[in-house]
């Protein structure tokens, strides 16, 4: 069992930062993967970034140069630094976690948090 809490959301204007987190707990294996992901009203959810153990990551075309994945393995968090945030950026963003990767597809993550809303006016 895991647990994925995220942290760091709110609202900001466009070009502005954010920095969110997501603290996991549970069978470390089981979040051997954390992606960050976000829904928005309309849209299918999207996967933005995922980082592995080891700290490989891979990103989204539309976050690449602007989002940053990192990880911090003694906390269990896993954190996205985001900057030059745009309108279409606004959208609860939750965090979530597979022992395995395979690719950047919502659909097929495993446990996931509640998420924390981000708007980013213009």
């Amino acid at each position: 069992q895991v647990t994925l809490v995220e942290s760091g959301g709110g609202s900001v204007q466009a070009g502005g930062s954010l920095r969110l987190s997501c603290a996991a707990s549970g069978n470390s294996y089981a979040f051997t993967y954390i992606h960050w992901a976000r829904e928005a009203p309309g849209n299918d959810d999207e996967g933005l970034a995922t980082i592995g153990w080891g700290g490989s990551t891979s990103y989204r075309d539309s976050v690449k140069g602007r989002f940053t994945i990192s990880r911090d393995n003694a906390k269990d968090t896993v954190y996205l630094e985001m900057n030059d945030l745009k309108p279409e950026d606004t959208g609860v963003y939750y965090c979530a976690a597979d022992p395995t990767y395979s690719g950047l597809r919502p659909n097929y993550f495993g446990y996931r948090g509640q998420g924390t809303q981000v708007t980013v006016s213009s």
